[in-house]
């Protein structure tokens, strides 16, 4: 419903491009008008970024009552461009776009601007290889206009709409992550992931079906799987997506004659030290317990497509995702201490100690009914007596320390577990005070945080990465999650490892995170 000119200010002598409104003739004068005020919304919305990944808007003029958008000209080709005469893109170039491209979404959900049209379309590659995003025509933002939307009308492109906002029209932070693995899906694949012929085809796929199976994404396989989960829930967040694109982007390409890997089982992983990641090593998330509060997401958080991308991680051996860790605020976390040596102060957190004698090896056990993805080669499905369920590695060693459900690798520091607790109504100030506490008290020594942020998970959440020295002298690293699964309970889901070998097992931490789900 536009045209986009090549102009020049004569004022300013340079080039702009404007974006000319031009309804259909078979638009009623309700919808003409309806069409303008969105085109000023777009504008509006477009005028409050300020990021070089985001189309700069320079003024609005008006003729014969139709508003112009005057707007930063960028000599360039839109993705769809691309593909269309180039073909797919390579992994690496896929992700480097995706870079640009999440850089502009997180200024815009920043700056509370959702959006809504992430596709290739709107995703401008220019010749100096600058990429920015475009067409805020679908936008939306707090405090400004309403959506303008009818019931049951749905706005936006049907391939890459995402599928809460197709069933629902609900529209967040998280429905413009979903676009965006579309988008790259797209690029990579050469199709978008459900390529129907026609949209009723495509939102009946979308609503029912997984995405079609990837052949050419190769390292990009971790974070095109994390982004187009169903559930919102379940997606990887903006914070997470980040690593696993500059890894991807960074990776080196698989020879020729190796066959795609296959999309529903990951690559298994290699050992347990800097080489391809073991099943003993994920990257904790803490289950902080959280503020109380229902917020919708019950017993939701299955490892979907995650594991498949914790895996094609763990293949490409590197800097792994530096998980954002987040806050803690007060109560004495569980879970992961490695090291056993009665030199320095006392653990900090649980399962530390040398299992008992009565702790047992995980055993493997098949897939629970519904499991919607499998898990990275070496780990199994454990679901405790409690009620909760989450992915362990097979054959670690499992006991229980009063509300914790401790995991070991044998032989090991890796520690993985579960802690049971009542709801906390800031979990990011919960973190704070414990970290407070524990440094204190000298529990921590030679402490470093790397992150205390919120987690949108269950009814609120918070992650807390630190790393510090052990008793046994050695440095470790851990992933925190602090997570309400309703007004009255919390689990606090934590993996640690030796800080050497972080990079490498943080890549399980996105698989451990969706897989858990909390007792009902």
């Amino acid at each position: 419903m536009g045209r986009v000119w090549r102009a020049r200010d004569e004022l300013l002598h340079r080039d702009v491009a404007v974006k000319e409104v031009v309804p259909p003739v078979w638009l009623g004068e309700a919808e003409r008008d309806d069409l303008r005020r969105r085109t000023l919304r777009e504008a509006r919305t477009a005028a409050r970024l300020s990021h070089p990944n985001v189309v700069r808007i320079y003024d609005v003029v008006h003729d014969r009552d139709s508003p112009w958008i005057v707007m930063e000209y960028v000599e360039s080709r839109s993705l769809q461009q691309i593909l269309a005469v180039d073909g797919p893109l390579s992994p690496a170039r896929t992700a480097r776009i995706g870079l640009a491209v999440l850089a502009a979404l997180r200024a815009a959900h920043t700056a509370g601007v959702l959006h809504r049209d992430v596709k290739p379309h709107n995703v401008l590659v220019a010749t100096d290889g600058r990429v920015v995003l475009t067409d805020f025509g679908l936008a939306t933002f707090t405090g400004g206009d309403a959506a303008m939307t009818g019931p049951g009308m749905i706005l936006g492109s049907p391939h890459f709409v995402a599928p809460e906002r197709a069933r629902d029209g609900i529209s967040d932070p998280r429905t413009d992550l979903w676009s965006l693995g579309a988008t790259l899906y797209a690029a990579v694949e050469g199709q978008p992931p459900y390529a129907r012929d026609s949209a009723m085809a495509t939102l009946s796929a979308l609503a029912t079906d997984p995405p079609d199976p990837m052949r050419r994404a190769g390292p990009l396989r971790p974070v095109l799987t994390g982004l187009l989960q169903r559930d919102p829930w379940r997606r990887l967040t903006a914070v997470e997506a980040e690593p696993l694109l500059r890894r991807a982007a960074t990776a080196t390409p698989e020879p020729t004659r190796r066959a795609a890997p296959d999309p529903t089982r990951p690559p298994a992983p290699g050992p347990t030290r800097r080489a391809a990641p073991d099943p003993a090593g994920p990257a904790a998330e803490r289950a902080a317990p959280a503020r109380s509060g229902p917020r919708a997401r019950r017993g939701q958080r299955v490892a979907v497509g995650v594991a498949a991308a914790a895996t094609a991680l763990l293949a490409a051996v590197g800097t792994g995702l530096a998980m954002a860790a987040r806050d803690r605020s007060e109560r004495e976390p569980s879970g992961t201490g490695a090291g056993v040596g009665p030199t320095r102060p006392a653990a900090a957190f649980a399962c530390v100690a040398a299992p008992p004698a009565a702790a047992s090896p995980v055993p493997s056990v098949p897939p629970p009914p519904g499991a919607r993805f499998r898990l990275v080669p070496g780990w199994t499905w454990y679901t405790d007596p409690t009620g909760f369920q989450i992915a362990a590695p097979i054959a670690w060693l499992h006991w229980t320390e009063d509300a914790v459900t401790c995991f070991r690798e044998p032989g090991g520091t890796r520690v993985l577990s579960v802690e049971a607790s009542v709801a906390r109504a800031d979990p990011v100030a919960w973190w704070r005070a414990e970290e407070r506490r524990l440094t204190g008290d000298g529990a921590l020594p030679g402490y470093r945080r790397v992150d205390i942020s919120p987690m949108d998970i269950f009814d609120g959440g918070a992650v807390w990465e630190c790393a510090w020295l052990n008793p046994a002298g050695e440095r470790v690293h851990t992933a925190r999650l602090l997570a309400n699964t309703s007004a009255d309970r919390a689990y606090t889901v934590s993996w640690l490892t030796k800080e050497f070998d972080w990079q490498v097992n943080a890549t399980y931490f996105p698989m451990i995170r969706q897989s858990f789900t909390p007792a009902l």
